[in-house]
């Protein structure tokens, strides 16, 4: 096959890629705005190079001919998530999208490969639009915990190096390593609601913060400037006590102010309307 028809082969995988990427950054960014904790914590996602293409196609007795159909991971998505109780909720979210047909998953978390991989994966067909028209094409979405990203990117690195072939004693470290890892996730999970506790407070902080500097920002285009340079002044001393009951009274004490001035432009228009 010559390079510039690997090329058009790749290229639709490469545009499936970016447009999960993006979707579910969406998704993220759509919890941040409302408020509400997201099960995704990152995504990342890449088309398998040629060299690994090559490399299964010998292990499994692939032509080339039959790459597109035999190989559902020339698209690869990953979804990271903080906690094990995430996944199967990303999963819920996945079923409930009408622009992909989930079409089989494999739960490599409740059935551990004998190498000590864990992750779920969900194969789906979603089209995406070319020059020559709409394309049907295979995308496998992993989902996982960060630890046992973690050691997926060890063992994958290892593998590479050992030509697939990694040393007993290397193998009987990785396996240690995942279990420690399962046990990680576990204890993870135990103390899981303070730790979101503590992260939607940090969030509800955040939110509070960019309200009031944006309401501070208008007042100046209509109050006393120095006025409003004591106020801005008042709000970093508060920000500077880590206290939300004194931050939330000051937002409240500023839409007072705000809703002042706007009430006084209301009744003296412009002499120049």
């Amino acid at each position: 096959m010559e390079i510039h028809s690997w090329r058009d082969m790749l290229d639709p995988y490469d545009l499936a890629v970016r447009e999960l990427i993006t979707k579910f950054e969406h998704l993220q960014y759509e919890h941040k705005v409302r408020g509400i904790y997201c099960p995704i914590e990152r995504v990342t996602g890449r088309v398998k190079s040629i060299s690994s293409i090559l490399d299964k196609m010998q292990k499994k007795h692939v032509e080339i001919s039959e790459i597109e159909t035999r190989f559902e991971d020339l698209a690869g998505v990953r979804i990271i998530c903080q906690f094990v109780e995430d996944i199967p909720k990303v999963v819920h979210m996945i079923h409930e999208r009408t622009d992909m047909h989930v079409k089989y998953e494999k739960d490599y978390i409740e059935h551990m490969k004998s190498s000590g991989y864990r992750s779920y994966h969900v194969i789906v067909d979603y089209e995406v639009q070319t020059m020559m028209g709409p394309k049907k094409i295979q995308a496998e979405i992993q989902i996982r915990t960060m630890g046992m990203n973690f050691w997926s990117t060890i063992e994958h690195s290892l593998q590479y190096k050992y030509k697939q072939n990694i040393p007993p004693h290397i193998r009987e470290k990785l396996m240690k390593c995942a279990e420690a890892i399962v046990h990680l996730d576990s204890e993870m999970s135990s103390v899981r609601e303070e730790i979101m506790d503590a992260q939607n407070s940090m969030r509800t902080q955040e939110h509070l913060v960019a309200q009031i500097l944006l309401q501070i920002q208008n007042l100046y285009s209509m109050a006393n400037k120095r006025e409003i340079a004591k106020i801005q002044d008042e709000f970093y001393e508060i920000y500077r006590e880590n206290d939300m009951e004194k931050l939330e009274h000051f937002h409240r004490q500023l839409d007072i102010i705000a809703e002042g001035y706007q009430a006084q432009s209301l009744t003296y228009p412009p002499l120049c309307s």
